[in-house]
Parts: C-alpha cells; sequence; structure tokens
C-alpha cells in the first residue's frame, strides 16, 4: 500500500466517522471531551480523586458514543475514563444538536 493509498484510506475514514456523528448527535445530551477521546453521551459523572498528593478526574458515561476511526463498534452502554488531564463537559441544547447543512 502506497503513502498515498493510506492517505487516501483515511480521509475517507474521517469522513465516515463524520457522518456517522451527524447521524447520532441528535439521540445524545452532553459531549465530554477528554485528553484522548471525544465522546457523545446521556449521562456523564466527573469526581475528582486525590491518590498521594496527585489529582486525577474519574469520569464515568452511559449511552456512549466515541469519536474514534479505528474502533469497530463506537457505541458503549458505560464507559470510566480516569485521567490526570482536563476534561471538558458541555450539555448540548438543541440549536447545537441540528448540523449544518451541506
Amino acid at each position: 500500500m502506497s503513502a498515498e493509498d493510506l492517505e487516501k484510506y483515511e480521509t475517507e475514514m474521517e469522513l465516515n466517522l463524520y457522518r456517522e456523528y451527524r447521524d447520532v448527535v441528535g439521540i445524545f445530551k452532553y459531549v465530554v471531551e477528554t485528553d484522548r477521546r471525544f465522546y457523545l453521551c446521556n449521562q456523564v459523572d466527573v469526581k475528582a480523586r486525590a491518590e498521594v498528593g496527585d489529582v486525577f478526574f474519574e469520569v464515568t458515561m452511559t449511552d456512549a458514543w466515541v469519536w474514534d476511526m479505528y474502533r469497530p463498534a463506537r457505541f458503549a452502554k458505560n464507559v470510566k475514563v480516569l485521567t490526570f488531564k482536563d476534561v471538558n463537559v458541555e450539555e448540548l441544547s438543541p440549536a447545537e444538536i441540528e448540523p449544518p447543512k451541506a
């Protein structure tokens, strides 16, 4: 496989992922961003935890969709993320859920 073929394949995968996102965003209530992933979910709970002087976040999500083009299944019933980095949680309003018209 040439570098050009690989780039074309990855571009097509990203486009398919965006299309899937556009199709499913309307069924979710929250957007959650961590340092490694982007999620859509219907319930989210973030707890700050301290252990031996370090603080980390425990993020628990229910009914989630994961933005990751290499995952064979992007829907997950329950997700738990532990991270030492920032976590951003936003509640989607109906206007934000409506994707831009093509």
